[in-house]
Order: C-alpha cells, then structure tokens, then sequence
C-alpha cells in the first residue's frame, strides 16, 4: 500500500506573530482615537489637569452640543462640517467627471499632439503643491474669488492621478467593444454612456472615497483663501480652537475633532465593498 501523505504543518508559531503585529498596529492606532473619544465626554477641568480619560465622562451631550452650536472662533461647529463637505463632495465629484472625460478623450480619439496632451497633464504630478500655490492663490485673487466656495473647490478640482487612472484603465477595454458600437451605430458619446460608465463604476467608487478624504483633509489651501467665517473648513475650525494652553477648551475641541471623523469614516463604510472592487477587480 501506498504510504499516506504526511498532513501538512501548520504554521502556529508565524501566524501568532503575525496576529500580534496586527493587533499591536489596532491598538497604536486606535488609542488616540480612543483617548478623543472618551475626552469629548469629560468636563474641561479634567481635560486641564492633564489626565488621559480611558473612561467615558457625564459631559457627552453637553460637549456635543457645544461643538456643533458654539464650535470655536466664533464659527459653529456645524457651519464648519457643511463647508467641508461641500468642499469635498465637489473636489471628488469634479475630479472624476473632468478626469474621466479628459482620459476618454486620449484613449479612444485621435487627434495631432494627443500623447503631448496626456503628458502635460502627467507631468503636472512632478510640481509639488507648494510650487503652484502661491500663482494659483493670485489667479483666484484677481478673479475676486477669495473666501467663495468656488475659489476653495475649482483650484483643486482637476487631477492628473485620476486622469492617468482611468486612462490606464480604458487602455484595458477590449477593441471589439469600440468595433461593435461602430457597428450598432452608436456615437462617441453613446459609446461613453452604454459602455465605459458602466465598465468604469468600480473605479470611480473607489477614486470617490479616496478623492473625498483628500477633499476633506484639505489644511494649506483653504488655510490661504478661507479667511471668512462663511466658507472655514472644520480642519481650519479646529486649529483656530487651539489657542494658548489655558484658554484652549480641550474638551469641545475633541467633542468636533470626533464629529469631523464623521463624514469621511461614513463614506469609507458605505462605499466599502466597491472601493475593494475597484482596487481589486477589473472589470470588462
């Protein structure tokens, strides 16, 4: 009789170091958030005397309320978390529209200097942030767009990342498809519609989430051209609370840092499944 195969070996001793690597990145990662948490729930006085609440306190409704009608200088909390949405749903839904048609464009036309065009909108990655603010700031200026919600969302609404994304990805659509929308009569823009959109939903879940927390997370730029409490980001908010150590009102500044979490850890959660999709899965 033939020998039986020996079992195979399991790997207890790898997989309980890789689980305690894991959980060691959970905690570091989740204390902080953990120690807001619970510090939006105390009073100031505990927050002032240094100690680190592990605790949730009697103060949560209180803190909540303070944060959202109050906020800190002189904006309210919710005043602060509308503008940042706005901002951010604008940048994500502007980035993929221009990006998406800008890639549409260099892959399925023809047209003189077409690969002149998408690397010189590549190469804009090369400049970094810093380099073209200070120029982009004097264009909005004179446009007389300072402290307007156009001047805080159109600057930033193009992206070369997203442009080369979709680009890559249409390269991958098969030629067949193109050649028997020819067929079925159908027009560049039908053929945009009834085909690449769809083929192309998972891509754009996933650049949504991605472009919406990077809309959200915006600091230097609504930093220079929001200087009116009308249009003032929740980041911004949040650093003006933080003035000198005794007068800083620890407590309802974590009580906004916890609702700013809000927006952005919701679009993740809900739009979790296409965003793995779309880094994922390439659908044709």
């Amino acid at each position: 009789m033939p020998a039986e195969a020996a079992p195979p070996r399991r790997a207890g001793g790898s997989d309980r170091v890789a689980h305690a690597i894991l959980l060691l990145g959970v905690v570091l990662f989740a204390l902080p958030l953990w120690i807001v948490l619970m510090g939006s729930t105390h009073d100031a006085a505990t927050i002032g005397r240094g100690e680190v609440p592990l605790l949730p306190g009697g103060h949560a409704v209180e803190n909540y309320t303070a944060a959202w009608q109050r906020g800190g200088a002189g904006v309210p909390g919710g005043r602060m978390l509308w503008n940042s949405t706005v901002m951010a749903l604008s940048i994500a839904l502007g980035k993929i529209a221009i990006s998406i048609i800008s890639a549409y464009a260099v892959v399925f036309f023809r047209f003189p200097f077409r690969k002149a065009a998408f690397w010189s909108i590549f190469i804009t990655l090369m400049l970094p942030v810093e380099v073209r603010i200070f120029p982009t700031f004097k264009v909005v200026s004179d446009l007389g767009m300072v402290n307007t919600y156009a001047g805080l969302i159109i600057p930033v609404i193009a992206s070369a990342t997203a442009t080369l994304l979709f680009r890559q990805f249409f390269m991958t659509i098969p030629d067949e498809f193109v050649e028997a929308a020819k067929m079925d009569g159908a027009g560049p823009l039908r053929f945009f519609w009834d085909v690449v959109l769809p083929l192309s939903r998972t891509n754009m879940a996933a650049l949504f989430v991605i472009l919406f927390v990077y809309g959200w997370n915006q600091y230097l730029w609504p930093l220079l051209v929001a200087t009116s409490a009308d249009v003032e980001t929740v980041v911004i908010g949040m650093v003006k609370m933080i003035g000198s150590e005794a007068n800083t009102e620890w407590n309802i500044v974590m009580a906004t840092c916890v609702l700013a979490l809000l927006p952005p850890v919701a679009v993740v959660i809900l739009m979790q499944r296409w965003f793995v999709k779309g880094l994922t899965e390439t659908e044709k």
